[in-house]
C-alpha cells in the first residue's frame, strides 16, 4: 500500500498557494515584458528537441 503524504496545515498550504501565484504572475509579466526572450527560448527548446529526435 502506498503512504499517504500528510495534509498541510492550513497556514502553510495558504502561504504556499499565495507564493505559487505571485510566481505565475511573475513569470507571466516577463513574458508580456520581454516576448523576444520568450520566443529565443521557445525556439532553442525546439532546436534542442529536434535534435533528440534526429538522435
Amino acid at each position: 500500500m502506498p503512504p499517504t503524504s500528510p495534509r498541510l496545515d492550513p497556514d502553510r498550504r495558504r502561504r504556499r498557494l499565495e507564493l505559487l501565484a505571485a510566481l505565475s504572475s511573475a513569470k507571466t509579466a516577463r513574458e508580456t515584458s520581454q516576448p523576444q526572450r520568450l520566443r529565443r527560448a521557445r525556439l532553442r527548446e525546439l532546436i534542442a528537441m529536434r535534435r533528440r529526435l534526429v538522435n
